[in-house]
């Protein structure tokens, strides 16, 4: 499924948590780690195609770490990690890169932050030195706060405000989830953004931005080694912190099916359900996971799966359709179904039509030979997956700060190609009756003169 507006949220414009479970055996086979005496993990992946290097310092920190009051603060403080040290002035260090024919941006998601850059090998020893300094010299100053604030404000309006499927997706969050801090959005919401303070920044910055809660991947043409004696070499003299205490958090049964409507200026209806269903915690003895991921693919991994099938090309009662399983992160699993319906049908049609999708796996389950082609497919898609450095080194961060391994992939991949005919028509009868439901309906109100914002200026980062 493609949960629309939801990439920035994620972390990742280009990665779903589906497509991390499904990746290639050979994009972490040769990876290998060290861990500096204070603490910093350095993950290597060798990768001889080009002259090239993806560097990405990885912290251990997202919105699921934000507390009341103060949602969207990793994000800006994301935003103001360009705003210079003593050595690095505002604004340079984007300049320093592109000058060294590099480039390099940013993302928050909710369980992690990174910062990355693209460049020639021979330019590692640079973005090193430059995410050390800034990793341990942060200069935060008010004037560059009162600014960015502007821009993160305008970046909500732009990437949740004016696109109404999106803010769909955060109230569906909000009402799914009544504990677990998985119900905030990534980017805050707007009021907390409104009343942010330079010293709730500084705080976040201080209890969480430390060698010990923070991880260096490298994929490229480069040896291990040289990558070890270097991180060294940079972030060797930081020192540790004493890290907050993270408290289990977890999230109370659902007792009942939850229903919303969100009613904003669109041009069509919108339904998205989600359903509450486990995460992946133990890949080497788990199968459930594997399987739920394997019935997204059956309902949605392609152009011919079930639900584009069924009711876009056949029925004709669907715009469009999906189904996507999150199942990668620190916190609650969900799996999601949404679709559009065509002029003329309406939105309780469109869910009773997803239900029903859904309800034929369970009471008829998946031949043998369906499951086949789509493993194949998901295999398949991976090979051009593998060609990108940057997919590499983002798979296995966001492995990591799940709390799983960088290795899980290559283990992942085996464990979907064992999965069963069986186990997929048993997962699709557990975890889809009401009470691990919630829906929420789009209802489109008449459109306005106002034109959608813009992208903010400033606006550099890639949630």
């Amino acid at each position: 499924m493609r949960i629309p507006e939801r990439a920035w949220a994620l972390a990742a414009g280009m990665l779903a948590a589906a497509a991390l479970c499904l990746s290639g055996a050979a994009a972490a086979a040769d990876a290998v780690q060290q861990t500096l005496p204070n603490g910093l993990r350095v993950i290597v992946k060798p990768d001889h195609r080009a002259p090239v290097v993806v560097s990405m310092v990885w912290y251990t920190v997202g919105s699921v770490d934000e507390v009341n009051g103060a949602t969207g603060v990793a994000h800006v403080l994301e935003h103001m990690m360009f705003k210079g040290t003593k050595d690095v002035p505002a604004g340079q260090f984007s300049r320093i890169i592109a000058a060294a024919g590099g480039r390099d941006n940013a993302f928050t998601g909710k369980d992690y932050t990174g910062y990355f850059q693209t460049l020639h090998k021979s330019q590692l020893p640079l973005a090193l030195k430059l995410e050390a300094d800034r990793m341990a010299n942060l200069v935060l100053a008010k004037e560059e706060f009162a600014r960015e604030i502007r821009v993160v404000m305008e970046e909500r309006r732009w990437r949740t405000d004016d696109r109404p499927r999106a803010m769909v997706y955060e109230r569906l969050m909000a009402t799914a989830l009544v504990a677990h801090p998985y119900r905030n959005p990534v980017i805050g919401w707007m009021s907390d953004i409104e009343h942010m303070r330079i010293e709730d920044a500084r705080a976040f910055y201080e209890s969480w931005y430390a060698p010990n809660n923070a991880f260096l991947v490298v994929v490229g043409d480069i040896a291990p080694q040289e990558v070890f004696a270097l991180a060294e070499q940079h972030f060797g003299g930081i020192r540790p912190k004493p890290l907050p205490p993270r408290k289990p958090q977890e999230e109370p049964p659902q007792l009942g099916l939850k229903r919303l409507t969100v009613k904003a200026p669109a041009e069509q209806s919108y339904v998205l359900m989600a359903y509450r269903v486990p995460a992946l915690r133990d890949p080497e003895k788990e199968w459930e996971p594997y399987a739920l991921e394997m019935l997204a693919n059956v309902l949605d991994g392609n152009a011919a799966a079930r639900l584009p099938r069924a009711l876009v090309r056949v029925e004709r009662l669907a715009a469009s359709a999906g189904a996507s399983y999150d199942g990668v992160g620190r916190g609650p699993g969900m799996f999601y179904l949404d679709g559009v319906p065509s002029a003329g049908k309406t939105i309780v049609e469109m869910e009773q039509a997803l239900r029903r999708e859904l309800r034929k796996v369970a009471d008829e389950g998946v031949s043998e030979e369906e499951l086949k082609r789509i493993k194949a497919q998901a295999v398949a898609a991976q090979v051009y997956q593998r060609d990108s450095m940057f997919f590499q080194a983002r798979q296995i961060g966001t492995m990591e700060t799940a709390g799983l391994s960088y290795k899980t992939p290559d283990l992942a991949l085996e464990k979907l190609k064992q999965v069963t005919p069986a186990q997929v028509q048993e997962v699709a009868k557990k975890y889809f009756g009401d009470d691990q439901l919630t829906v929420a309906y789009l209802d489109p109100q008449p459109l306005t003169d106002r034109k959608p914002a813009a992208p903010p200026p400033g606006l550099r980062h890639a949630q």
